[in-house]
This record gives C-alpha cells, sequence and structure tokens, in this order.
C-alpha cells in the first residue's frame, strides 16, 4: 500500500511539474504571463519628467526608425501584443486617436513577444492602425524602458514630450480621449 501511495504522489508530482513547464514555455512564446494594467493614468510635471531611452528598430514595412528622429514632436509609444485581449479592446481607441491628432503627433507601436510577425502584421492590418510598429518579439527593446514601462505590463502607452522626455504614461487599456488628451498637454 505505501509503494501505490509513493507512486501516485510520484505521478502527480511529475504532472505538476510538466504543467508548469508548459505554462513557462507559454510564457516565453508571449501568450500567457502578461499584467494587463488597470488603466491608470500617470501624469509627471515638467520638471519631474524622465528622459526616454533610445528606441531603434525596423517598422514592419522594412524602414528605419529611431525615436530621436522625432525630437521637437510629441511621440505617442503604445506596447501591445497580438495575443493581448486588452491591447485588442485598445486598438480601435488609438486608431482614433492618431487620426484625430494628425500629423502632431507621431504614434509608433512597439510590438512584443509576438514570436510570429505575420500574427502581428495581422493585427494592425485587421484593426487599420495608420502608424508605425517596431517588431520587438525578445522583448529587448521593450528592456530599454526599464523603470517607465514593466515588462510584463502589457498594453503600456507613453506619451513622450517635444524634448523626448517621459510626460504620462497608461498601464493598461487607453481610451482616446485620455490620449488625445495627454497627448495635446505634452505638446
Amino acid at each position: 500500500m505505501r509503494r501505490v501511495v509513493l507512486l501516485v504522489a510520484g505521478l502527480m508530482l511529475a504532472v505538476t511539474a510538466c504543467s508548469s513547464g508548459q505554462q513557462a514555455a507559454q510564457n516565453r512564446q508571449g501568450q500567457a504571463g502578461f499584467v494587463s494594467g488597470n488603466g491608470n493614468v500617470s501624469v509627471f510635471a515638467a520638471a519631474d519628467r524622465k528622459p526616454a531611452p533610445e528606441l531603434t528598430g525596423t517598422t514592419f514595412d522594412g524602414k528605419p526608425w529611431t525615436l530621436s528622429d522625432h525630437r521637437g514632436k510629441v511621440v505617442v509609444l503604445n506596447v501591445w501584443g497580438s495575443w493581448c485581449p486588452p491591447c485588442r479592446k485598445e486598438a480601435p481607441d488609438l486608431v482614433g486617436a492618431a487620426k484625430e491628432l494628425g500629423s502632431s503627433v507621431q504614434f509608433i507601436g512597439l510590438n512584443t513577444r509576438d514570436q510570429d510577425q505575420a500574427q502581428a502584421k495581422k493585427f494592425v492590418q485587421e484593426f487599420g492602425v495608420p502608424y508605425p510598429n517596431l517588431y520587438d518579439p525578445s522583448g529587448k527593446a521593450l528592456l530599454r524602458f526599464r523603470g517607465q514601462i514593466a515588462p510584463a505590463a502589457i498594453p503600456t502607452t507613453l506619451v513622450i514630450d517635444k524634448s523626448g522626455k517621459v510626460a504620462a504614461r497608461v498601464v493598461g487599456e487607453v481610451t482616446k480621449q485620455t490620449l488625445v488628451g495627454m497627448a495635446k498637454d505634452a505638446g
């Protein structure tokens, strides 16, 4: 009887270890393991703003993109993943804000942890995203924003002022109205 109990306990331990390993694999693939924020808005006074790190990459259409090239203009950076339900929910609001603000604000998307760029491109096409997006499957570009964006807090949106400093942040879904107001205040 003792052997049966030990055998059952050993099997349960093995099954638990497998499911934990599967969850960890899903986390690495960006399919789970994200923490969606509650839409918490932080606005920083001009004297308290910290510089945004340099962000560079290649857009989905193959063009180089560098944050510092947009100094002198307000920039909205949205970190998203096609696998992220809150990202899908906020996409129409981001598109609406980008269209309303027009060329007065530079929008850039940072797609993170999508292992298949085709999925990310499909998301952009599905929602009619009019602004460029960078592909960051490993999260290296996102990690440059440590202290300003939590790596697991997807989606997060930053508003970067004309001097390249972070003026506002939304952790979680952003609405069009909030984003338009933050971008205008940063200008």
